[in-house]
């Protein structure tokens, strides 16, 4: 929206970037073609040259100018489309021309650690000093990385209130606000804890809001806490990888491990498991590494450094399987995963969108296969609702051949229900 109101996108053409003011049609091209052209400091060029990467995505392309310029941003992408540089360079390039500070607020551990990996080559030679607040981790290690005078906070709503509440922490001098994966922190109940948060930033502030879907809470927290922000959408709400090709299988639910091992054998390459429970998750992997296939778990059961460890064994190939709970969908950052499996189908028809983005990241391509039983036809239909494509039914030589049909009303599941187990422990002050 500018300064008269008027609500525009910016979306990327054939010829370059577009800026479209939706409720007039009038057109303001802009065209670009690699990091330099985009305001990037040489500083950042550099760092991005070593690592080979020359060429913005569509999200980056579209976002950094206008987070250089310090305007609100809603940035809406799919998954592996390089959200994170698309706020955190332009936020790393304005710290280091200043003294401001900046805060990053996302929903799980695994994603606060993806983030600071990502940013960290590139703020070590800025001499910015980053810190993660995470739940699961000590509270007195984090209260020495506030002695290290860290210019950029990485934390999850849960821990940082905790940290608020004791007044270890205080967020005055924020200038840069970044709301990572907001739809995924409403939807897990952290509505309350981010408006606290808020209560203790300056209201003098550039906001970042960036995920991967809108629905109407973003809308509204956007239009509360942010000025006149500019929606840049480089893809439909819930536009599914493009280069993912995606199956459904139709099976009882007592079939389901026999298929998953013999899909095992028929693909090579890592593959991501979803299970739509903890339990679900732990039994998944027991049988997997019966028949020695390489698999670790990671859910909110795990500690953290039972997650962390995980995660890091499966980015070396130490596991080829990683079973995870939904508390994983957008917290993995595994360029080469060849094929997302949905075990169990998600509760919410949004989260299959996330799932499967972990594959076919980085404009690579990827295979989604998700089991549905036969009373599942209601969730088929959210999905493909949802993705805007019908799913390809697939009929496995190892099953029997069975037709999906309706789920009795009496045994549908709300469609928001979650079963994260986040942790909810008080920590005493030391």
């Amino acid at each position: 929206m500018d300064a008269n109101g008027m609500f525009f996108c910016i979306y990327p053409t054939e010829k370059g970037v577009k800026c479209s003011y939706m409720n007039s049609g009038r057109d303001f091209p802009k065209i670009v073609s690699d990091f330099s052209t985009l305001g990037i400091a040489p500083a950042i060029l550099r760092v991005l040259h070593t690592r080979g990467i020359s060429v913005p995505t569509p999200i980056q392309h579209q976002a950094i100018p206008l987070v250089l310029e310090g305007k609100d941003c809603i940035g809406i992408a799919q998954t592996g489309t390089g959200k994170t540089f698309a706020f955190g360079l332009p936020m790393l390039q304005k710290l280091a021309a200043g003294r401001k500070r900046a805060l990053v607020i996302l929903p799980t551990r695994e994603l606060a650690y993806q983030i600071e990996e990502a940013l960290l080559p590139f703020a070590s030679p800025l001499g910015i000093r980053m810190a993660v607040f995470v739940g699961g981790a000590p509270m007195h290690k984090q209260r020495q990385m506030l002695k290290t005078n860290p210019r950029i906070l990485i934390a999850t709503p849960g821990r940082l209130n905790d940290h608020l509440q004791e007044k270890t922490v205080s967020l005055q001098e924020v200038e840069i606000l970044v709301l990572d994966e907001a739809d995924r922190m409403l939807d897990m109940g952290f509505k309350p804890q981010i408006d606290r948060i808020l209560s203790h930033v300056p209201r003098a502030r550039q906001t970042l809001l960036f995920s991967a879907t809108m629905p109407q809470e973003i809308v509204r927290l956007a239009t509360k806490e942010m000025h006149l922000p500019l929606r840049i959408e480089v893809a439909p709400s819930g536009t599914a990888a493009a280069k993912v090709e995606q199956e459904v299988i139709i099976v009882r639910q007592q079939d389901k491990q026999m298929l998953l091992l013999e899909l095992l054998k028929e693909y090579m390459g890592q593959v991501l498991v979803f299970s739509r429970t903890k339990h679900g998750a732990k039994k998944i992997t027991r049988a997997l590494n019966e028949k020695q296939m390489h698999a670790a778990e990671i859910h909110a059961n795990r500690s953290l450094p039972q997650r962390r460890s995980a995660l890091a064994g499966f980015k070396k190939g130490t596991y080829r399987v990683l079973v995870a709970t939904d508390i994983a969908s957008r917290g993995i950052d595994v360029t080469d995963i060849a094929m997302v499996i949905n075990f169990d189908l998600p509760d919410d028809s949004s989260d299959y969108v996330h799932r499967i983005g972990r594959t076919g990241r980085a404009e690579r391509e990827g295979r989604a296969i998700s089991f549905a039983t036969p009373m599942q036809a209601q969730s088929i239909r959210d999905i493909e609702r949802l993705i805007r494509a019908p799913l390809t039914r697939r009929k496995h030589v190892s099953l029997p051949q069975l037709e999906v049909s309706e789920e009795p009303s009496s045994k549908k599941k709300h469609p928001h229900h979650r079963s994260y187990g986040r942790s909810r422990k008080s920590f005493r002050r030391r």
